[in-house]
C-alpha cells in the first residue's frame, strides 16, 4: 500500500506587503530585498485572519480538488510553528473548523520543515493500513513574531497555508521521505521563549525571530545538497529522472545554490519566493498548488520536495504526481 497527492490547496491573506512598503517602515530598499532575497512583496494577516483560518481553506480547497468530504477524511497532520492556541493543538482546531470526528489529529513543530515531517507521518499512516484519506497542511502566521525594526528578518517573512489530501494507492505516490534534524545549530535560527519559560516572558515584548544569516546560508546549502543526494540514491534514480525541484522558498540565493549544487536548471525549479516570501511551513506546499493549478506540474511528473528550518530541521519527499 502506498499514500498518492490526490489533491492540493492553498490561502494568502489579503493584505500584501510590498518591499515599498517595507522603506516606510524599516532601513530597507526594494532594490536591496531584490538582489538579496528575491523577495518582492509577502501577504500578511488582519482582520482576524489566523493560521487556523488559512489552514481551513487551504484543506477545502485541496478536499475540493482530491473530491473528498469531511466523512471521507481520516487523518489530520498539521504542521505549524505558530498555533491558534497552545492547546488543543492545531490539528484538533482545524478538525473543529472542518466539521470532522474522531479520527486522529494533530500538530507538528518542526519550524519551516514541518509539512515535510507531517507529509512524512501521514504517508506511514497509510502505508500502515491505519489511513486512507489523510489531510496534510503546512501553515504559518509568522509575521505575529516578526521584529518590525529589525531589517535582517522583517523583509524575509510572510503568512500562508497549503495543503494535500493524501489517499491510499496501489502505485507509489509518495515514493520515499528522509527527516533529519541537528539541535546544535538551535542559536543560529530560533525565537528565544515560550510557554515554559513562564507567559510573563512572552508579554515582555522583547521577543521576536531571531537569525544569524550568513551561517544559516552555509548549513542550508550543504545540508540540502545532500538530502537530495540521499534521496535519488535511496530510490535508485538519478537527477535526470527529476522533473521539478520544489524547494522551501526562504531565499532566492539559496535556492539557486542548491539546484547549482545539484547541477538542474532553474526552468525546473518551482519559484513563488517573488510573491510569497517566506512562509515556513507553509512555503512548499503552496508552491506545489501554485505548479500544480498552473499546469506546470502535471500527473505522473517526478517532484522532490526540500525544506531546512530552526532546529536545525530538514527533509526530503521524492514524489510521483
Amino acid at each position: 500500500m502506498y499514500s498518492k497527492i490526490a489533491g492540493t490547496g492553498r490561502c494568502l491573506p489579503k493584505k500584501v506587503l510590498s518591499n515599498a512598503d517595507l522603506e516606510k517602515i524599516v532601513d530597507t530598499t526594494d532594490e536591496w530585498i531584490k538582489s538579496r532575497t528575491g523577495i518582492e512583496r509577502r501577504h500578511v494577516v488582519s482582520d482576524g485572519e489566523t493560521t487556523g483560518t488559512l489552514s481551513e481553506h487551504a484543506a477545502r480547497q485541496a478536499m475540493e480538488a482530491a473530491a473528498v468530504g469531511p466523512a471521507d477524511i481520516d487523518l489530520i497532520v498539521i504542521g505549524t510553528t505558530t498555533p491558534d492556541q497552545v492547546f488543543p493543538n492545531m490539528g484538533c482546531l482545524l478538525q473543529a473548523r472542518l466539521d470532522i470526528h474522531g479520527c486522529p489529529a494533530f500538530s507538528i513543530e518542526a519550524a519551516c520543515t514541518g509539512f515535510i515531517y507531517a507529509l512524512s507521518i501521514a504517508d506511514q499512516f497509510v502505508r500502515d493500513g491505519k489511513a486512507k484519506c489523510a489531510l496534510v497542511v503546512g501553515a504559518e502566521t509568522l509575521t505575529n513574531i516578526i521584529d518590525w525594526s529589525d531589517r535582517a528578518t522583517c523583509v524575509l517573512f510572510g503568512d500562508g497555508a497549503g495543503a494535500v489530501v493524501l489517499q491510499a494507492s496501489d502505485e507509489p505516490g509518495i515514493m520515499s521521505t528522509h527527516l533529519h534534524a541537528d539541535g546544535r545549530y538551535k542559536d543560529l535560527l530560533y525565537f528565544p521563549s515560550g510557554v515554559g519559560q513562564g507567559l510573563d516572558s512572552i508579554r515582555e515584548g522583547q521577543n521576536a525571530v531571531r537569525m544569524k544569516g550568513n551561517e544559516v546560508f552555509k548549513v542550508a546549502v550543504n545540508t540540502l545538497g545532500a538530502i537530495v543526494e540521499e534521496t535519488l540514491s535511496a530510490n535508485k534514480m538519478t537527477r535526470a529522472d527529476l522533473d521539478w525541484l520544489i524547494p522551501h522558498q526562504a531565499n532566492i540565493r539559496i535556492i539557486k545554490a542548491t539546484a547549482r549544487k545539484l547541477g538542474m536548471s532553474m526552468d525546473q525549479v518551482i519559484l513563488t519566493v517573488k510573491d510569497h516570501g517566506n512562509t515556513s511551513t507553509a512555503s512548499v506546499p503552496m508552491a506545489l498548488d501554485v505548479a500544480v493549478r498552473d499546469g506546470q506540474i502535471k500527473r505522473g511528473d517526478v517532484l522532490l520536495l526540500e525544506a531546512f528550518g530552526g532546529g536545525f530541521t530538514w527533509g526530503s519527499a521524492l514524489v510521483r504526481y
